[in-house]
């Protein structure tokens, strides 16, 4: 074998191993992305059980606010739902979406159940409404901190496999299109400065 043919086969061999690599890189990049999707569904299921608890616990006080309630348990479920259809898929778009969706109408029933707790100073000394509310705040800030995990992860792969030549490779394994990101509808609002008038 003369020296060409030797450094022909090296160059082809250097080259099926950098492909490898490519491959191996998008399979380890995918998988953590659906890992960290994973780590959000146990924290979102942990909320999910927690707020039929919460309004179990108001609805000795809030009699008169069980359109309130009602409207919980709905977002819960629709959230619930759409965490379900994310989980089957976690790369796909549109259960992304779904689940954004239902966690910022979710968001909103809470926030005005919160609203309506206020107005009621005996059930916010209750000692179960406390922990439970202390629970679902310490919830709240583990899903938030998966979210971020998350969408890390989803942005180091869409990364990759946009670059070159990654790129060149990423449909040919399966890899064509960017994982979707999740974002819930109250992060866009603290991303909003909040306006004062006097």
């Amino acid at each position: 074998m003369d020296v060409s043919t030797l450094v022909m086969l090296v160059i082809i061999a250097a080259i099926i191993f950098y492909v490898i690599g490519i491959y191996n890189t998008l399979v380890r990049l995918i998988n953590r992305y659906e890992n960290a999707f994973a780590q959000i569904e146990v924290q979102l299921k942990r909320r999910y059980d927690l707020i039929p608890n919460l309004v179990e616990t108001a609805k000795g006080y809030l009699k008169h606010e069980s359109e309130t309630l009602e409207a919980v348990i709905k977002a819960r479920n629709a959230a619930h739902e759409g965490l379900a259809s994310a989980a089957a898929n976690p790369s796909d778009p549109n259960a992304i979406a779904q689940l954004s969706s239902a966690e910022g109408l979710l968001a909103g029933a809470m926030g005005r159940l919160n609203v309506v707790m206020e107005a009621y100073p005996d059930l916010k000394a209750n000692q179960n409404m406390m922990q439970l509310s202390e629970e679902l705040t310490s919830t709240e800030n583990k899903v938030a901190f998966s979210r971020q995990a998350f969408n890390d992860a989803g942005t180091e792969y869409n990364t990759y496999k946009q670059t070159f030549p990654p790129v060149l490779f990423a449909a040919t394994f399966g890899h064509g299109k960017d994982v979707a990101l999740l974002e819930f509808e109250d992060s866009k609002l603290i991303q909003e400065a909040p306006k004062v008038s006097f």
